[in-house]
This record gives C-alpha cells, sequence and structure tokens, in this order.
C-alpha cells in the first residue's frame, strides 16, 4: 500500500507541474508574440487582399531577427505586398489558406540595384532587387507553408516571386507559387540549398534557377512555366566565373514550352558534379492562359539541354530515368564559342557525361550533339534510350549541309532542318551509343543517325526504323576508331552503313546480324 501510495503522490505531482506550464503559456490566439512564433497579424496585417501588409510583414520579419531568429507565421488569408526582405535565421510560414500576393504597382518594389560588375546577362539573370520575396548575404532562412505566392501578373515582365543572392543554408518547401511574371526562384551565388515539394504553375518565365550555386538540391517539386523550368546558369553577374556544382536534381514534373532541364546558356562558369533522375518532361496544357501573346501550345524544345557557349567547363553530369511526351527534342548538346563576357572567346569543354533510362514519344527534330572544329565534346554515354519520332524528312533534306553557328545562341532548333532524323553528332570525341531504339510515326527519309568529324565512336545494339527507300541507317563522314557491333536491323532495311571520305580499316563491324537487310555497307 505504502508502495501505491507513492506513486500516486508522483504522477499527481506531474500532472500539477505539467498544468502549470501549460498555464504559463501564451495561448495561440492570444494578442502576444511568442518567443518562437511572429504572426503577421500581431503586427497589423489585415490580410484582406486591399489594404497592403508590406509594412506589417517587415515589421514581423525584422522583430524575429531581432530576437535571435525563428518563425513568422502567416495564418489564413490574403496579404497583399510590395518587396519583403527576408533576413537571417528567419523562417516564413505560410500556413494552408494563406496567399501572399504580389501588388500589381511596380513601385511597391525595389528598383533595380546598381550592379557592381558589367556583364552581358539580361535584367532578368542579373538584378535581384527587384522581387517579390527577396535576400542579400544572409544565411539561415526558409519558406514554408502549403500557403500560396501569388505574382499578381498576366504576362511576362515584372518583379520575381523569389530573389536570393549570395545566401547560404535555404530551405524553400511545399510552397506553391502562381503566375510569377519573372523567374519564380532565382538563386545567385546562393549555397547549401533544399527545395522540396515546390509547387510552380503558370510561370511567365524561368521556374527555377541557380546561378552560380553549390550543394542544391531540387526534389520532388510540379512545374509547369512558358521558359525553362529547371535552368542552371553560371553567369557573371557576380563580377566572377562562379561555377554550378553538387546540384540534384530528382523526382520533379517538368511541364514547358521551351526546355525541362538545361546547363547554360550563361554558362562562363561552368557546370560539374551534376544529377538528374526520375523526372517526366511534357507540354505545358495548351488551353492554359496565353504569356505575352505567346503560343502556350507549343511542344518543348527540348527535354535535356547541355550548353557550354562561354567558355565554361561542363564535366561530370548524369542524366537518368526520364520520361519525355511530345519534346521535340529530346536530348541537347552543344559545346560553342559564343564567349560572353570575354574579350577574346574561347571555347570551354564538355565532357564525362551518361545519360541513361530514357523514353521519349511525340520527339519532331532530331538530337544534336556538336562540338566546334576547335573542341570536340568528349566521353558522352547514351544508353537505354528509346525515342519514337514524328516522322515527315524527305530524301533531298539528306543532302543539307550544316552550318558550324559557333558563336550563336544555343537552341536545339538553332541548325536547322538536320539530314538525319534521329541523332545528328558532330566534332565528337569518345561517343556512346549503347542499346537505343529509334522508331518513326510516320515515314522519314533521313539517315537514322549521322555522325562527322567523330573518333573512337561506339554503337551498340543500336536500333533504328528505316522507311522504304529511304538513306541508309546510318552515314559516317570523317571518322575514326570507330566500333559497331550487336545490331541486328529489322527486316526490309535497305542499306545499314554509308561511309563518306573515309579509310575503311578505321571502322570495326563484329557481331552484329545483317542476315535481314539488302545492303550492308557503300563506302564513297
Amino acid at each position: 500500500m505504502k508502495r501505491e501510495h507513492s506513486v500516486y503522490w508522483v504522477v499527481v505531482v506531474l500532472l500539477l507541474a505539467n498544468l502549470t506550464a501549460v498555464s504559463a503559456a501564451p495561448s495561440i490566439g492570444a494578442l502576444q508574440i511568442k518567443p518562437e512564433s511572429y504572426n503577421v497579424q500581431e503586427f497589423g496585417a489585415i490580410a484582406d487582399g486591399k489594404v497592403k501588409d508590406t509594412e506589417a510583414v517587415q515589421q514581423a520579419i525584422d522583430a524575429c531577427y531581432d530576437e535571435g531568429g525563428g518563425t513568422v507565421y502567416f495564418p489564413p488569408g490574403t496579404y497583399l505586398t510590395g518587396s519583403i526582405h527576408l533576413r537571417s535565421n528567419v523562417a516564413l510560414y505560410l500556413d494552408h489558406g494563406a496567399l501572399l500576393r504580389a501588388s500589381t504597382d511596380d513601385a511597391d518594389f525595389d528598383p533595380y540595384e546598381e550592379l557592381e560588375f558589367e556583364n552581358d546577362a539580361d535584367h532578368e539573370t542579373s538584378y535581384f532587387h527587384y522581387a517579390h520575396i527577396r535576400g542579400e548575404d544572409i544565411e539561415n532562412v526558409a519558406i514554408l507553408g502549403t500557403g500560396t505566392i501569388d505574382g499578381n501578373r498576366t504576362s511576362r515582365g515584372g518583379p520575381k516571386s523569389m530573389a536570393l543572392k549570395r545566401c547560404k543554408h535555404v530551405t524553400i518547401q511545399d510552397i506553391t507559387i502562381l503566375n510569377a511574371p519573372n523567374y519564380a526562384i532565382s538563386m545567385l551565388g546562393t549555397d547549401y540549398v533544399n527545395i522540396d515539394g515546390v509547387n510552380i504553375f503558370n510561370g511567365y518565365s524561368d521556374g527555377i534557377d541557380p546561378d552560380g550555386c553549390k550543394h542544391v538540391r531540387i526534389a520532388n517539386c510540379q512545374i509547369e512555366t512558358y521558359d525553362d523550368a529547371i535552368v542552371p546558369k553560371a553567369s557573371f553577374s557576380l563580377g566572377e566565373r562562379r561555377a554550378v556544382e553538387h546540384l540534384t536534381v530528382t523526382n520533379c514534373m517538368l511541364a514547358t514550352n521551351c526546355n525541362g532541364f538545361k546547363l547554360g546558356t550563361e554558362s562562363g562558369g561552368g557546370f560539374k558534379y551534376i544529377t538528374v533522375s526520375n523526372c517526366v518532361i511534357y507540354n505545358r496544357d495548351p488551353a492554359g492562359p496565353t504569356v505575352s501573346g505567346r503560343d502556350t501550345g507549343r511542344p518543348p524544345i527540348s527535354g535535356i539541354a547541355l550548353e557550354s557557349v562561354d567558355g565554361g567547363d561542363i564535366d561530370g553530369v548524369t542524366v537518368s530515368n526520364i520520361s519525355m511526351i511530345n519534346v521535340r527534342t529530346p536530348i541537347f548538346l552543344r559545346l560553342g564559342n559564343r564567349g560572353r563576357d570575354m574579350d577574346t572567346p574561347v571555347p570551354g569543354t564538355l565532357k564525362n557525361v551518361i545519360i541513361s533510362n530514357v523514353v521519349a514519344t511525340g520527339a519532331q527534330l532530331p538530337s544534336p550533339i556538336v562540338g566546334i572544329p576547335a573542341g570536340d565534346i568528349e566521353n558522352v554515354l547514351l544508353d537505354n534510350i528509346r525515342i519514337t519520332y514524328a516522322g515527315g524528312g524527305t530524301i533531298e533534306q539528306t543532302s543539307i549541309e550544316v552550318p558550324e553557328h559557333e558563336g550563336k545562341y544555343p537552341e536545339a532548333t538553332m541548325f536547322g532542318t538536320l539530314p538525319s532524323y534521329g541523332f545528328f553528332c558532330r566534332h565528337v570525341t569518345g561517343l556512346t551509343l549503347q542499346d537505343v531504339s529509334l522508331t518513326l510515326q510516320s515515314p522519314d527519309y533521313r539517315h537514322a543517325l549521322i555522325a562527322d568529324d567523330a573518333s573512337r565512336l561506339h554503337i551498340d545494339s543500336f536500333e533504328a526504323q528505316q522507311s522504304p527507300g529511304g538513306e541508309s541507317v546510318m552515314r559516317l563522314h570523317g571518322v575514326t576508331q570507330v566500333m559497331i557491333r550487336g545490331c541486328m536491323p529489322a527486316d526490309g532495311t535497305g542499306q545499314f552503313l554509308k561511309v563518306v571520305d573515309n579509310r575503311w580499316e578505321e571502322i570495326t563491324l563484329t557481331g552484329n546480324d545483317f542476315s535481314r537487310i539488302k545492303q550492308t555497307f557503300t563506302n564513297q
């Protein structure tokens, strides 16, 4: 009995202590600031979508910062604001039903800053003060919650939804961004970033742009925007050539009228140690709102685009498990020599790239892998690629001379009509095409694959549909050290290989089954 009474009194004491602690804590609805949470309505935010709440929201953020940091809380409601300045050690939390809406008055936003360094990039890439939510030279910041940030525009041209310049340790999670007239999430020289579960709908410009950023993770995002969905850049906007390094993108849905994932075009700083995996790339809803009069029904230009044209190096990139629907050009690799922000243009490099497990349907244009005479693309592996093309190419198009365009803006459509329907490869060293299958929805009389000025070319288990009366499956021009093996052309294939201006001893055919074709090769 004594033991039972002892246990009883211990329980009573603990309960009383707990009740005392609860009664001492401020209630959620009390008009007082919890040390760890700063309710913007307690600072005067009206949240009716009519009265501008910029000052009240900023006061909450500043008070949180002055007290050493914490969370600024947005209860359900519509908060109309201009520019909001983030602070170190402060998180914004938008609750379900909270809508942070940008003012339609441009005067409510910070003006463009005076740049410390001149550069050739456009306004959207260079400037970070003209933004709805912005931070500069801060760390340990977060934008969280299941609420919404509304750019509140109907065309391109306006403040960025989020702009972060020279920041560290940033988390953006579960937020929805609507109607962004500028880059939805724009980062410059910002490191250690985690973007997870973010939705971007009806964007008029790019979705997520890490520019010269390191240690960035982008995961589980749904992005639907007119311009590029995810486009890491390496511009000269900080006055230095800063690379994008240690970047991962995974489990994302990317809907665009331009490019799904693109490295470039601002590429002076280069891109290293990057992985992209488990993504679906497709066209924005053609029935959605128009974008400054542009054709929102057009299919994406390219799915995966890797571009170095400003002297930077692309090195160590892997792309895997990608599904594309109605993307015009599934894969685009380009080494050029535009030389932006360079006194004398000098080409960089594009090397050590693996693209694997890709399925693309409804492709309209071939996939160019093109360097320049002064610089080859090096060491590229394409493995387990399945592409279905719309077709429509003619015999006459196989004689087209493709221009070099060394200094032209890089885009998958930059060379015009190409003489092949599947892959056009030029100025490449160390290219492997392994387990590749190309099919046609309608006849196309061009070559499936053209390799021009290529060396160490490995073609293994390459299958490509050939239209009756069409050109050879492959055309090799000026190639060295070529290995073709494991190919088994389908019944009715006319000619498999055409070799032009090349020594036959440079080409090895082994382990192929040519029993069903009319002619194996010609040497011109």
